[in-house]
């Protein structure tokens, strides 16, 4: 192949699994010569603002949450990961818009991880426009320009066409990673990743 292979991450801030995927994508990503484009997906597009429980939303009670809950903390304790039980799953919808628009932004990648951090870590509610924008300042961007971007919605059309991306391939789960026309779904090991990336030729640093 020639070139650099660009590899797209089909991706939601309130997915756990996509928050353990990023981590292991990073170790990748030090080790082959790859382009990673991140593609929003809407996860649980139907969420209110004030967020939903996952008791409601996946329509069990408290023992099958807790039990999710040990579940997850253990996987990413395995990882070095923070992790904080889940009580509820948040529209991520404009957080999505403001992701976008930090990748525009010299410097504004870091806050992806900051998204995954505000509420894996904080519980934080993503549709509240003082949790994004606190986020923003702590990825180092200026508040006040994400305030006008949110305001004004510049940056709705660019989701519009991720979530339309996705419906397109037929991204049912995620994370889904896709490059030079091979995919591979889940929070897949690193081994495996990087088996993906010796099968379409990527370089090694």
């Amino acid at each position: 192949m020639s070139g650099t292979p660009t590899l797209e991450v089909f991706t939601d801030y309130v997915c756990p699994w996509c928050y353990l995927g990023d981590n292991r994508l990073k170790k990748v990503k030090k080790a082959y010569d790859i382009n990673v484009k991140l593609v929003h997906f809407p996860l649980h597009p139907e969420t209110p603002p004030e967020g939903r429980s996952l008791q409601d939303l996946f329509n069990c009670g408290p023992k099958e949450i807790d039990n999710k809950n040990v579940h997850m903390r253990g996987l990413m304790g395995n990882e070095g990961l923070p992790y904080s039980n889940r009580t509820h799953t948040y529209n991520s919808r404009l957080a999505q818009e403001i992701g976008t628009w930090a990748d525009t932004q010299d410097g504004g990648e870091g806050i992806h991880d900051k998204f995954f951090e505000a509420y894996f870590v904080e519980g934080c509610n993503l549709a509240d426009t003082d949790v994004i924008l606190n986020v923003v300042a702590r990825a180092g961007l200026k508040p006040e320009d994400a305030r006008i971007v949110l305001e004004e919605r510049l940056f709705k059309r660019a989701v519009d066409e991720d979530w339309s991306k996705s419906h397109q391939y037929g991204i049912t789960g995620v994370p889904t990673f896709n490059i030079a026309g091979k995919s591979l779904v889940g929070a897949q090991s690193v081994e495996t990743l990087a088996h993906l990336m010796d099968e379409v030729g990527a370089k090694k640093h």
